[in-house]
């Protein structure tokens, strides 16, 4: 509530009149809890969104393992120095380590023609358009969360191991990778809808495409320098 004293002071013919204006706000601070108390009973709290990733489950996965993914939809990628991105489809041969053209380079750009992003898409060609149009019915309220993500691991589950048609990536980050690399990597996961994904760690013979692709011995261990080193001298 407002009040206002008005006090008059004496000393002549001209009387002059202070007036003091003070405000009470002690009812604005009721009305801002009564506010605060509805919001937070009538809103809805945001869910943490959690992003699925799948990692090995231990931390050095054995040779014998990789092998059993399926030659026909596995992809690697490489994450190296200065943002730059190599992959291979398939399984390596012994020749592929002596030739340099065996590991592909890749842009981040999501419009080049060239670009991961494309490649993977048309990887997962199908699954993709299959779960797109789910994404539409979720985002015009036609579908609830829980059941969008039911559905969708329905179609990547048919397309993996029916069709047998969905891809299997392996993300190996390199020391000279950044963490912004890695990320980029995981959000084309998402924006291709790939079902299966792992991080996993670079093998000796990655290192080694690598290498080769680049010339560049900070892939290389020190040993394994020194062992190259000691094969080019022979």
């Amino acid at each position: 509530m407002s009040e206002v004293q008005v006090k008059e002071e004496g000393g002549g013919k001209n009387k002059q009149k202070k007036q003091h204006l003070r405000v009470d706000f002690t009812p604005m601070v009721d009305m801002n809890m009564l506010l605060i108390t509805f919001f937070m009973l009538c809103s809805s709290l945001l869910k943490p969104e959690t992003l699925p990733i799948n990692m090995p489950s231990d931390a050095e996965v054995k040779e014998e393992e990789k092998n059993k993914v399926r030659e026909s939809g596995a992809v690697t990628l490489l994450l190296g120095a200065e943002n730059k991105l190599y992959y291979y489809a398939g399984m390596v041969e012994n020749a592929a380590y002596s030739d340099p053209t065996f590991l592909k380079e890749a842009s981040w750009n999501p419009e080049d023609p060239g670009g991961i992003r494309q490649f993977l898409l048309e990887k997962n060609k199908g699954t993709y358009e299959e779960i797109q149009e789910l994404k539409l019915q979720l985002q015009e309220g036609k579908m609830v969360d829980s059941v969008f993500r039911r559905e969708s691991a329905a179609i990547q589950e048919k397309a993996m191991k029916e069709l047998k048609i969905a891809p299997t990536v392996m993300i190996k980050p390199s020391d000279l990778a950044t963490y912004k690399n890695m990320v980029d990597a995981l959000d084309e996961m998402l924006v291709c809808n790939i079902g299966a994904y792992a991080v996993i760690e670079l093998t000796p013979g990655d290192r080694r495409l690598l290498f080769n692709k680049t010339e560049n011995s900070n892939y290389l261990t020190e040993e394994e320098i020194a062992l190259a080193s000691k094969a080019g001298k022979k």
